[in-house]
């Protein structure tokens, strides 16, 4: 089980949905959802908070997108404190989207919505 789970998605069904299902499955102990990536981004960087075991990411939000997202992400810590892993949990299928999210170095899966069982249980390996 993990301990914390960060999802970051604009739309507020998709948070309801993911953070029900990786609590009913047993997935993490805690989740913290955040509507904008600028937000989850500064709870990240808080090093006085409990750091996350994983981030779950939308890609396609208003403001900040998922790739802006990624970028200042990386650019919070130097590479070896980069320790929380990123999983891309996103609506876009698209194979050229999950190629520019999976050249970042802390994007560790790509799962498209919803969020199954399956892929759920999945997540323990991408934070181990």
């Amino acid at each position: 089980m993990l301990d914390l789970v960060i999802v970051v998605d604009d739309n507020d069904a998709d948070l309801v949905y993911t953070e029900v299902v990786l609590r009913a499955r047993g997935i993490a102990r805690q989740v913290s959802c955040f509507d904008t990536a600028a937000e989850a981004l500064q709870r990240l960087a808080d090093m006085a908070q409990p750091q996350a075991s994983l981030v779950l990411l939308d890609l396609n939000m208003p403001e900040m997108d998922g790739f802006a997202f990624l970028r200042a992400y990386e650019a919070l810590r130097p590479p070896q404190d980069r320790a929380v892993p990123v999983v891309m949990l996103t609506s876009s299928p698209e194979a050229s989207d999950r190629l520019r999210c999976t050249a970042h170095g802390c994007v560790q899966g790509y799962v498209v919505k919803p969020l199954s069982d399956e892929d759920a249980r999945q997540l323990l390996a991408f934070a181990s």
